[in-house]
């Protein structure tokens, strides 16, 4: 049995230059998503977000692989918003918004998703309220890629919006939005690689 890998069918949407902004027009993707609030460092929100969106992808990957279509489950993805955009260049965490995201193929319908929402819950306990699936459609948008620790992504963020935005003729069109490609738990913190992601619209 092939197993989709959608980091390679949809390559551009892992991939961007280091520490330069690129555009990118963002296809309709649909998302495993769960809203929430906070410090993601200390939020227990998004501990159970995380786990859910885990607990539920992976659910989702055996019952299409036992009806003959597996695929690889896809890296953790996050929206970010917070009334100031300077909340994001100066780290304050309490401050944000999130909606945190894993991609799954487009095969995977209601159907399917409510099944494993509940087999999810059996295993945790416990869902938030928000976990849904749900079709997001960036259109055009400024993408870079950055390596380091994720409170080191302040300066590249100021320049985005202080400069390439402006200089650009561009307005926000959308939330901040980041592709974690390395996983916390078994990476240093100066070899994170994350996509960093701006919708955006000419002004």
């Amino acid at each position: 049995m092939e197993k989709l890998d959608l980091k390679k069918v949809r390559k551009p949407l892992f991939t961007a230059p280091l520490n330069r902004f690129v555009t990118i027009n963002v296809p309709p993707v649909s998302y495993l998503m769960v809203d929430g609030h906070g410090d993601p460092n200390t939020a227990q929100a998004y501990k159970l977000a995380v786990e859910s969106l885990y607990a539920t992808a992976f659910t989702i990957k055996f019952s299409c692989k036992a009806n003959g279509k597996d695929f690889v489950v896809m890296p953790l993805e996050g929206l970010w918003s917070a009334p100031d955009p300077e909340s994001f260049s100066a780290r304050r965490k309490d401050e944000w918004e999130w909606t945190m995201m894993i991609m799954v193929p487009d095969y995977v319908d209601d159907e399917t998703f409510l099944a494993a929402r509940i087999k999810a819950r059996e295993k945790l306990g416990t869902l938030p309220e928000s976990l849904r699936l749900e079709s997001l459609e960036e259109g055009l948008c400024l993408q870079a890629l950055h390596v380091g620790s994720y409170d080191d992504e302040g300066p590249l963020l100021a320049m985005l919006h202080g400069e390439i935005m402006p200089s650009g003729g561009y307005d926000f069109a959308g939330w901040h939005h980041e592709v974690y490609l390395s996983d916390p738990r078994k990476t240093a913190p100066e070899k994170l690689k994350t996509v960093i992601r701006q919708p955006v619209r000419q002004n």
